[in-house]
């Protein structure tokens, strides 16, 4: 017997736990894989570090900020702003509050007017305005209406800019996510670094579990079934309860819970090459502004943070936005020759590291009204995840909290009773 029960070791499972044992509530973490971290996962081969799908953590993040030891994730960051493949050149957009030498390159960029540069820097302070949770509360419209309408960019700075750019954080180009959701990230970009932690992205979830009791997270341990007051595993063992929390992804959830709606989701495929030379040896995001694809964006991740690789060669990666048809077959031909044109014919000295199809990328949510889905579904019975606020590792942390403290409440309050 165990005061909760909690089904899924990601980062809303271990927010989660982490915050009941705060305040005292016994919980234990059950998960059918062989790691903690869900669906951010960091794989090793051939002594490169190659994250499951192109991933970042902010450093702005309110909730990583209060619950993550930065500095022990000894977090490399990218440079500000980057490069937009355009017209056979790269074209720098740079952020010129925090490198101001980028100011004139960036007004000269070629994917936008002078007006349309002008308009970022009103845009940051519009976001970066007032308290985060007051973005929540502005009206919600698609990012692709607030951009044009409410901040009044021209098609070619939306075309050439925001949707590659965009289409990256999202996984979907077509803007059609939440201007709310699109805020919050601008916010975040511009208050704060993009960064991966040394060790690979893996690092973020194991810094959490590492701060919980020992033997409070089971892996290898698959559910079969929840209830009210239990929750049985595939092996056959029944653990009693006073709660249940399902902190795993919507698939998963709706298949444990009945009736529990799933959102959908976006999906990504990524390739990894080792070079034997970075093809551009910077830590900046590079986007395809033409929209020839498949890849929607290359990093050389070496230069970010040279853990990710073995001396002498370098960690090339890109991505190709939901799982794109055209290159399905032969996703590392159809990349090659399309980074042919940006990097010349040094792309065929790449070896194929790994080709990662990540279906279950991020929750597909067109609204984030209400800004969170209760937690609370039946007595005794929770859910929790990015999808139940917004598909970020902060919205991870932030729901798995707030899970726990209605499930210490409702414990609490059992007990007393």
């Amino acid at each position: 017997m165990t005061d909760v029960v909690i089904v899924g070791a990601g980062l809303a499972g271990l927010a989660c736990a982490r915050e009941l044992v705060r305040q005292g509530v016994e919980c234990v973490v059950l998960d059918a894989a062989d790691a903690v971290g869900g669906r951010v996962r960091t794989d090793h081969v051939d002594g490169f570090q190659i994250d499951r799908g192109f991933q970042v953590h902010l450093t702005a993040y309110p909730e990583a900020q209060r619950v993550l030891d930065h500095d022990a994730l000894d977090l490399r960051p990218f440079e500000p702003g980057a490069l937009v493949w355009r017209g056979g050149a790269f074209e720098r957009v740079g952020d010129p509050l925090r490198r101001p030498l980028q100011a004139a390159p960036t007004l000269l960029a070629d994917v936008g007017s002078v007006a349309d540069k002008l308009r970022v820097l009103r845009l940051r302070q519009s976001v970066t305005r007032g308290g985060v949770d007051s973005l929540w509360r502005r009206p919600e419209v698609t990012t692709e209406r607030a951009l044009r309408d409410r901040y009044g960019f021209s098609e070619r700075m939306v075309d050439r800019f925001f949707r590659p750019f965009l289409g990256g954080v999202f996984l979907d180009g077509s803007l059609a996510e939440s201007s709310r959701s699109f805020e919050f990230y601008f916010r975040m970009f511009s208050t704060g670094a993009a960064a991966v932690p040394a060790a690979g992205m893996q690092a973020i979830p194991e810094q959490l579990a590492a701060g919980l009791p020992a033997g409070t997270v089971r892996l290898d341990t698959p559910v079969a079934a929840v209830r009210e007051g239990a929750v049985e595993t595939e092996g056959g063992e029944a653990l009693a309860c006073r709660a249940v929390v399902v902190a795993t992804d919507a698939s998963a959830a709706a298949a444990l819970v009945p009736g529990l709606s799933e959102p959908g989701w976006k999906g990504t495929l990524q390739l990894a090459w080792a070079a034997p030379a970075p093809p551009r040896d910077e830590a900046v995001l590079m986007l395809d502004g033409e929209g020839a694809g498949p890849v929607n964006n290359v990093q050389v991740m070496s230069a970010v943070a040279p853990t990710y690789a073995p001396g002498g060669q370098a960690l090339v990666t890109a991505s190709i936005l939901g799982e794109a048809p055209a290159a399905r077959a032969a996703p590392d031909a159809a990349a090659r020759a399309q980074l042919r044109g940006w990097f010349g014919d040094e792309v065929d000295a790449w070896r194929l590291l790994a080709v990662t199809a990540v279906p279950h990328a991020l929750p597909r949510l067109r609204s984030l009204a209400p800004p969170e889905r209760p937690a609370r579904v039946s007595d005794g019975l929770y859910v929790t995840g990015d999808w139940r606020r917004n598909g970020s590792i902060n919205g991870a942390l932030v729901a798995g909290r707030h899970a726990a403290e209605a499930v210490a409440q409702d414990v609490g309050a059992g007990r007393n009773g």
